[in-house]
């Protein structure tokens, strides 16, 4: 049993006990119709009583979770109900008064909106019947009874009805209620799935674009040392290997691109030198020193590491060259001398790189663009606006 199901019950035992003993005060005030019938009277009101706290009080309520009787113990109750208000109606129209009990029970007992309807019908005949009954049939008796009861009908119609439907909204705002929040849940998963989803994919572009790339020339180094063993090919393993370890420290502690250089420049320049060193390949770098946000620079260094390891993997190229270009965007564009494209397209998907390198410029509303260069070659350029980081600088 809730907390608001047991404070409605105690609400109605306290007033179900006060209607009683007004009930008894009433009747021992008024003139007995025959010796003991003061006693008959209360001993009716007790008996309403008694239907109330050990038949129908687990009915009592509009809360939700209250449970309908069974059809027999429903009948049962509400003929009780009205027998015992009619019998004391017929001895004493001041018993009308336990109507503000008897009404609510029936409507509360009822198993159906449409039988609580007929049984307070039923019962406004009875009791203009019983209170007829009671003045002996007189006509203004019979007329004060059916009006008394036609009102007392009237209105328990209105408020059931009343009651009835702010229970069946508050039974379909529960509902909605639940419904609602088990939506939301839904949401908070599918958020926190999506989340981490989004995560995974930055992690893997960031371990492609960097690690695997310092990994990819740490292997291609070990074979070179291993076929001449010179110092200079260890010395460039140990190089690549302490760059991998800065790279993997930055990923881990989300510092800046280029922890090693002042500026994205400078880490293009070293870039392009580390990448010449390890494959003999000339490399120009022309690279604008303009201070860019730092998710631009992520996405530009990204590209260009990624950049160059498919030059280094895919072009067979003698040169390359990385030039950096800051205006109203920023345009980054690697060009080699190599074989080219050979047909392959950026949309053809066949390798995380380039698919990686566009999702990842697409974050910051940039393009990308690979095409077969004017000669030979491959001209890979990615241009990301920064109109909207003035106007967020601003």
């Amino acid at each position: 049993m809730t907390r608001g199901i047991r404070k409605e019950r105690w609400g109605w035992d306290i007033a179900a006990t006060v209607l009683v003993l007004a009930v008894a005060g009433l009747v021992l005030s008024v003139p007995e119709s025959f010796p003991g019938s003061r006693w008959v009277l209360i001993g009716i009101a007790v008996g309403v009583f008694l239907v109330y706290a050990l038949g129908a009080r687990p009915y009592v309520g509009i809360s939700d979770g209250i449970e309908d009787p069974s059809p027999a113990r429903s009948a049962v109750l509400q003929v009780l109900l009205i027998m015992l208000l009619a019998a004391g109606v017929v001895l004493e129209p001041n018993m009308l008064l336990l109507q503000t009990l008897v009404l609510p029970l029936i409507w509360m007992t009822s198993r159906s909106t449409v039988q609580a309807i007929l049984v307070t019908i039923g019962n406004g005949i009875i009791l203009a019947l019983s209170y007829a009954a009671w003045g002996d049939w007189a006509a203004d008796a019979v007329a004060g009874g059916f009006l008394t009861a036609g009102l007392s009908t009237a209105f328990s119609l209105a408020l059931g009805l009343w009651i009835t439907r702010i229970a069946e909204w508050g039974t379909e705002r529960q509902t909605l209620l639940a419904e609602l929040t088990a939506a939301q849940a839904g949401l908070e998963t599918a958020s926190r799935e999506a989340g981490a989803m989004e995560e995974r994919a930055r992690l893997a572009r960031d371990v492609h674009d960097t690690i695997a790339q310092s990994l990819t020339s740490i292997v291609m180094l070990a074979e070179r040392a291993r076929l001449d063993g010179s110092p200079a090919a260890v010395g460039l393993i140990e190089d690549a290997a302490r760059e991998a370890l800065l790279e993997a420290r930055a990923l881990v502690a989300v510092t800046s691109p280029a922890p090693s250089a002042d500026s994205l420049g400078e880490a293009l320049r070293r870039l392009g030198e580390r990448f010449a060193r390890e494959t003999g390949m000339r490399v120009e770098v022309a690279a604008s020193d303009a201070t860019l946000a730092r998710d631009v620079q992520v996405v530009l260094l990204r590209c260009a590491q990624e950049g160059l390891a498919n030059v280094r993997k895919h072009s067979g190229a003698g040169a390359a060259r990385i030039t950096l270009l800051t205006s109203e965007s920023a345009e980054l564009r690697i060009r080699d001398d190599g074989r080219g494209l050979g047909g392959v397209s950026i949309d053809d998907d066949r390798g995380f790189g380039l698919a990686g390198m566009r999702d990842r410029v697409a974050l910051v509303g940039g393009t990308l663009t690979v095409t077969d260069g004017d000669s030979p070659g491959t001209d890979l350029t990615v241009r990301i606006p920064l109109a909207r980081e003035r106007e967020n600088a601003s």
